[in-house]
């Protein structure tokens, strides 16, 4: 058996003989097809586990009332996850596809290995055991850490390894929904992948084979059966007008609040047993008396979608304690609108793993059925609208407004559903719910946070350039420091070595207190009667302004526009000086950065 280091020696061979014999472009195609497979496999392994989990918990439980282990298995999911992460994984593994955009903006595409696996185990005992949140974000991390990974073995440039990450995110919506187009489309809008040619291939690859592998496994049906009974009039066109308007509200609601409780569940980072009792007393209760809040949703929007009569929809208050009351099915569902998201929260907030595609999904189904159900019992509009087609509209509509990504919310549910006879209002619903909630909250809330501290990389090249710059790369360091008590005469013999004509006055402990520019001495420099009468602390200047290594290149390009400065100094974060980043530099990197991204 070879060694670790026979092992290595191995590898490092193959790579130079790929980079030889075979081109960046073919093998980047050969590795997405790898990427679409795996992830792909990823995907049917988790939704299996779920799946598998819940039947044994669920099967045998009462439809015609609640049932007290809604109590109980949400703490225990969340309980056990929270073991698996701290002991096993310990790492923080939540907000997937956040950690995703991170990665790209801030790690040039490296995901952590362990993400390949972690969260395919932490969601589905999280979910499996009732938590109230989705499978597609973990699995998207899965993916794109799979194909973050596999170019990191390979040995790939950055770039490469950016468009991996987002081969794995597509191959991941692909091959969990079977929807290919919304997998290209996810990671060109929510990743922020630029679409060139270059990009384009290996995204498209990983989306087909993901749903390929799916179609084999599973079939080739929809994951949500859709019939449409009745097609689509243009005089319903005001509704859905209507209809996008809630859901980007319902969207807006649904983002502050997500993070108002994760706010709070904050506070308690270093207390997990609190969050832990908090959020699972919470989900707990809330599941227990509604139970269409346990796990992903997706039998409530199954239901939704292919009830015809008011028994199949009345079916969704089954297990529950509003069993066989039909006439409060209109507040039942407007209360699990509200709630939905407490639920989502404490299932994330008290230490389980999920993301919040399937919540998305499953409100906005329920908010378009309640808006039908509602227009049809007050006559609105004097027309009659179909409560299952709202229904699937409204699930476009949420994703559209929780995501920021109308395109993906447009063809991720006509793929989910074949729902393509309503792709019109499917569109008109997606948009009016996306320029609703823009006017409220320019970002997505998966993008909110990193937005806030300027770590977003987005389509606009110049701010993009700037996000993939590090302060790290600009900084130099061959000036000669001074120290505060050197004399003039010394700090001419340093001025007649050097080869700048700036010099950091640095203290005993490392601290930066101040510089002695050139120009400012060159009239005394040459008077060696005056060597010995000044110091170099009488000589020093504070400068312009201070950088520091934390800071991203925005800050750096406005801290020179405000100073009018050719030469800042840089501190580590605490004071000690590191060296000067010069405008000329930060100009030089700058274009070679658009020039990386331009080539394809």
């Amino acid at each position: 058996m070879p060694t670790k280091e026979e092992r290595i020696s191995l590898m490092e061979r193959f790579v130079r003989w790929r980079e030889e014999q075979i081109s960046d472009k073919k093998f980047v195609l050969f590795l997405s097809f790898v990427v679409g497979i795996c992830t792909a496999v990823a995907a049917l392994l988790l939704k299996t586990l779920i799946h598998l989990i819940e039947s044994l918990l669920t099967d045998r439980f009462d439809v015609t009332g609640a049932n007290g282990l809604y109590l109980l298995y949400p703490v225990v999911g969340i309980f056990l996850t929270m073991l698996f992460i701290r002991y096993v994984v310990r790492d923080d593994i939540s907000h997937g596809v956040t950690k995703i955009l991170y990665a790209i903006s801030q790690r040039q595409g490296r995901i952590k290995s362990h993400n390949m696996f972690s969260s395919v185990v932490a969601s589905a005992i999280t979910i499996g055991f009732g938590g109230s949140v989705g499978a597609e974000a973990p699995i998207v991390l899965t993916g794109s850490a799979i194909g973050s990974n596999l170019g990191r073995v390979f040995k790939l440039e950055h770039r490469t390894l950016m468009l991996l990450v987002g081969c794995g995110a597509a191959g991941a919506v692909a091959g969990i929904f079977k929807a290919p187009i919304a997998g290209l489309v996810f990671t060109l809008e929510v990743l922020m992948i630029d679409l060139t040619m270059g990009s384009l291939l290996p995204l498209l690859v990983s989306c087909v084979t993901a749903t390929t592998v799916s179609y084999i496994a599973t079939g080739t049906e929809a994951m949500f059966q859709f019939n449409l009974d009745n097609p689509f009039a243009m005089e319903r066109i005001p509704h859905v007008i209507l209809l996008g308007i809630i859901c980007g509200m319902v969207s807006l609601y649904f983002t502050r609040a997500m993070n108002s409780c994760e706010n709070m569940f904050r506070r308690f980072a270093a207390r997990p047993y609190v969050k832990l009792l908090i959020g699972g007393a919470m989900l707990s209760i809330l599941i227990f008396v509604f139970p269409p809040l346990y796990g992903e949703g997706y039998d409530t929007i199954h239901l939704l979608l292919n009830g015809k009569t008011p028994e199949e929809w009345d079916m969704v208050m089954n297990n529950s304690l509003f069993y066989g009351l039909g006439d409060v099915l209109l507040i039942y569902l407007v209360l699990i609108v509200l709630l939905k998201v407490f639920a989502t929260s404490a299932t994330n907030g008290g230490g389980g793993c999920g993301g919040i595609f399937a919540p998305s999904l499953f409100l906005g189904c329920i908010t378009g059925f309640v808006w039908a159900r509602f227009s049809n019992l007050m006559n609105v509009g004097g027309v009659e609208v179909m409560e299952e087609n709202f229904a699937l509209l409204g699930m476009a509509g949420l994703m559209s407004g929780v995501m920021h990504a109308p395109l993906t919310g447009i063809f991720l549910i006509a793929e989910l559903t074949g729902g393509y006879d309503l792709f019109l209002p499917l569109m008109i619903t997606s948009v009016s719910a996306y320029l609703t909630i823009v006017v409220f909250e320019p970002h997505s809330i998966y993008s909110r946070r990193l937005a806030k501290k300027g770590e977003l990389m987005t389509h606009h090249k110049d701010r993009t350039a700037l996000i993939l710059m590090k302060i790290e790369d600009v900084v130099e360091t061959n000036f000669s420091p001074l120290r505060p008590d050197m004399d003039l005469g010394e700090l001419v013999g340093i001025i007649s070595r050097a080869k700048r004509n700036i010099f950091p006055v640095v203290g005993g402990d490392g601290v930066l207190l101040g510089i002695v520019q050139m120009d400012d001495i060159r009239n005394i420099m040459f008077r060696q009667e005056l060597y010995h009468r000044f110091k170099v602390d009488r000589l020093m200047t504070l400068p312009p302004a201070r950088l520091s290594v934390n800071d991203p290149m925005e800050v750096v390009m406005r801290k020179f526009d405000d100073t009018n400065a050719w030469n800042l100094p840089v501190d580590d974060g605490d004071g000690k000086y590191m060296g000067f980043v010069s405008k000329s530099k930060v100009f030089s990197t700058y274009r070679q950065v658009l020039v990386d991204m331009s080539e394809d």
